[in-house]
C-alpha cells in the first residue's frame, strides 16, 4: 500500500530529492514551499518517478497556510503517513551584521516552520494513532559554526523541541513516532539564494554531498523512526562526536577557518536576488531544482549511511573521524601560530 507523504522546502534541495525518492517508491506526495516554478517542478518530478503529485503554495513561517497545507493534501491525497519538515531560510554574515528583522524572519522560518509542521502533522496522526514525522537537521545544530548563527540556532532548537515532543509522545504511548536526521554539507540551491553580506560566494563547508544522500536517509529514518536521531555522512558523525569530546578546540579552530571555508574564490555580486523574503523563482518563473552549484566538488554517495543503520558501527566509526578532526583542528592551529611567530 503506498504512502501519503508530505514535504515542506519541496522545491528545491534536500526536499525535491526527497520528494522523488517517496514518489519512485509509489508514493503520493504532498509538496510544500512558497515558489511556483519550483512546485511545479517537484510535481512534473514525482510525476515521472512514478508518484502522485500535490503542490501546495504555503510560507511555513505561518501556522494558518500550513494548517490549510495539510487539510488541502489530506482531502485530495489521503491520510498523512509521513511529514518532512525541510524548509529553511538563511543569513550568511556575521551576527553584528544581522538585523532584528532578519533574525525573526530566519527563526520563523527555520525553526518556527518545523514547529508548525509537526503541529499541523500531529493533530491528524494523533487521532489515527500512527504516522512518522521526520525533521531534517544539521550537523550545525550540534555544533555551531560562524557566519550562521541564525540558522545554528534554529537548528538547536529544533533538537530540543523535538526531544522534548518525543519524551510526551513516549509518556501517552503514541503510536506516533518523531525523529531527526542531521546532514551535512549538502550541494543545494540555498548557496544561490540565501541572503549574503560575505565579500565572496557563499559554499558549504567541505565535504560536500550530493542532495540524493541526504534523500535516502531521510526515506530510511522515515521507515525506521524508532532512533531518536541519525547521522547522515561522515563528517556529521565526526563534527557531532568530535564538538562532545573537544569543544572549545573546535571553537578556535572555526575561528581560525570557518570564514574561509564558507566562501569561495568568486566575488559576490551585490544586491543578488535573495529569498529571505520571498522565493527567488518568482517573477522570473525560474525552477532551480534540487542540486547547486556544486555538482563537481560533491559527493553522490556516503559509506558512513549504510553504517548508520547499526549503531555500534556507526558509533565506532564516527569516533575514529572525530579524532581525525580534532587532530587535524590542533594541527592547523599550531601551524597558523607557527606562521605568526
Amino acid at each position: 500500500m503506498s504512502q501519503t507523504v508530505a514535504i515542506t522546502g519541496a522545491s528545491a534541495g534536500i526536499g525535491r530529492a526527497t520528494a522523488r525518492l517517496f514518489a519512485a517508491r509509489g508514493a503520493r506526495v504532498g509538496l510544500i514551499a512558497r515558489g511556483k516554478a519550483g512546485l511545479d517542478g517537484a510535481a512534473r518530478d514525482v510525476q515521472q518517478a512514478g508518484g502522485t503529485p500535490l503542490a501546495v503554495p504555503a510560507d511555513v513561517s505561518d501556522f494558518a497556510e500550513v494548517d490549510a497545507a495539510a487539510r488541502q493534501i489530506e482531502d485530495a491525497l489521503g491520510p498523512i503517513d509521513v511529514w518532512v519538515n525541510v524548509a529553511f531560510t538563511s543569513v550568511f554574515a556575521p551576527f553584528a551584521e544581522i538585523t532584528p528583522e532578519e533574525f525573526r524572519r530566519v527563526t520563523e522560518v527555520s525553526y518556527l516552520g518545523f514547529v508548525h509542521g509537526t503541529m499541523a502533522a500531529l493533530a491528524r496522526m494523533r487521532p489515527r494513532d500512527r504516522g512518522v514525522i521526520v525533521q531534517v537537521g544539521s550537523a550545525l545544530g550540534e555544533r555551531s559554526i560562524p557566519l550562521q548563527s541564525a540558522y545554528c540556532g534554529a537548528k538547536h532548537a529544533i533538537n530540543g523541541f523535538t526531544s522534548s515532543l518525543r519524551c510526551e509522545l513516549l509518556h501517552d504511548k503514541s503510536g506516533v513516532h518523531v525523529t531527526v536526521v542531521q546532514m551535512p554539507a549538502v550541494n543545494t540551491p540555498q548557496f544561490s539564494w540565501v541572503r549574503s553580506r560575505l565579500p565572496r560566494h557563499p559554499q558549504p563547508v567541505p565535504p560536500i554531498y550530493q542532495p540524493e544522500v541526504a534523500a535516502r536517509a531521510v526515506v530510511y529514518a522515515a521507515d525506521h523512526p524508532r532512533r531518536r536521531q541519525y547521522l547522515a555522512g561522515g563528517s556529521t558523525a565526526a563534527t557531532v562526536l568530535a564538538n562532545r569530546v573537544v569543544p572549545a578546540l573546535l571553537d578556535r579552530y572555526l575561528a581560525k577557518t570557518g570564514y574561509s571555508s564558507q566562501q569561495t574564490s568568486g566575488t559576490e555580486h551585490p544586491g543578488r536576488p535573495n529569498n529571505l523574503w520571498h522565493p527567488v523563482d518568482q517573477p522570473q518563473g525560474s525552477d532551480h531544482g534540487a542540486h547547486g552549484a556544486f555538482d563537481e566538488k560533491s559527493h553522490p554517495r556516503s559509506a558512513q549511511l549504510g553504517l548508520a543503520h547499526h549503531p555500534v558501527a556507526a558509533t565506532a566509526a564516527g569516533a575514529t573521524a572525530a579524532a581525525a578532526v580534532a587532530v587535524g583542528a590542533a594541527r592547523a592551529i599550531r601551524a597558523q601560530k607557527g606562521r605568526k611567530s
